[in-house]
């Protein structure tokens, strides 16, 4: 049996150590306040970059979230990676969320696709159009093929992948991340119905999002 775990992801670590570091000159010079305030910050930098162990879902015909967060919209959209008119569910990540992102499906990364952008609020619609992003099509087995797409944010600076193109992931597999506040929209290939709706909340790797009908 595998017990959970948590961890913390690795692109967070000069993050931390910097502000631990300050922390520990502000207390020995004996600065109370900037160190009080360091430890604020080493607590928040510490709850944002966690990555727990995720208990993935192993059912055939399933999609799992690739974000943390709340459903924001399910609905009709243009992929951007196809041009083809799909059902696209987009996750909204706050601050609090974890940032890890994880792929939906198990299949090929078949294609990749960069846009730098504005720093709307990405709850906003326009931020899927206007907004820095990344979106990486998956092949699945069977040949369908799904596009996940990482929105930067009004916080956000810094879209990071961790896959490239030709690489093999499973479902629930860790994929990049996004820091500070962002949203990921992924799109359905058809035959494949949303089994979330706006306000749910979601698991990244965990929560099933879509089933096959």
């Amino acid at each position: 049996m595998r017990n959970p775990s948590v961890s913390l992801t690795p692109e967070g670590w000069p993050s931390i150590l910097l502000a631990l570091s300050a922390t520990l000159v502000f207390a020995l010079l004996g600065w109370a306040v900037p160190a009080l305030l360091g430890l604020v910050v080493l607590a928040l930098l510490v709850n944002f970059f966690r990555d727990p162990e995720r208990f993935v879902p192993h059912d055939p015909g399933l999609a799992v979230a690739p974000a943390d967060g709340r459903v924001i919209k399910v609905s009709q959209a243009s992929d951007p990676m196809t041009g083809e008119e799909r059902t696209v569910v987009c996750i909204f990540m706050n601050v609090f969320n974890v940032h890890v992102n994880r792929a939906c499906v198990a299949g090929t990364v078949s294609a990749m696709r960069y846009w730098a952008g504005k720093f709307f609020n990405a709850s906003f619609d326009k931020a899927s159009e206007h907004n820095e992003r990344l979106a990486v099509q998956l092949t699945d087995d069977e040949g369908r093929t799904w596009t996940m797409v990482q929105i930067a944010g009004l916080l956000a600076r810094r879209i990071i992948p961790r896959a490239e193109q030709g690489d093999r992931l499973k479902r629930g597999e860790r994929y990049g991340m996004i820091k500070f506040g962002s949203r990921v929209d992924v799109y359905l290939p058809a035959g494949y119905d949303p089994a979330v709706s706006v306000g749910d909340m979601t698991a990244a790797g965990q929560t099933v999002i879509a089933r096959l009908t």
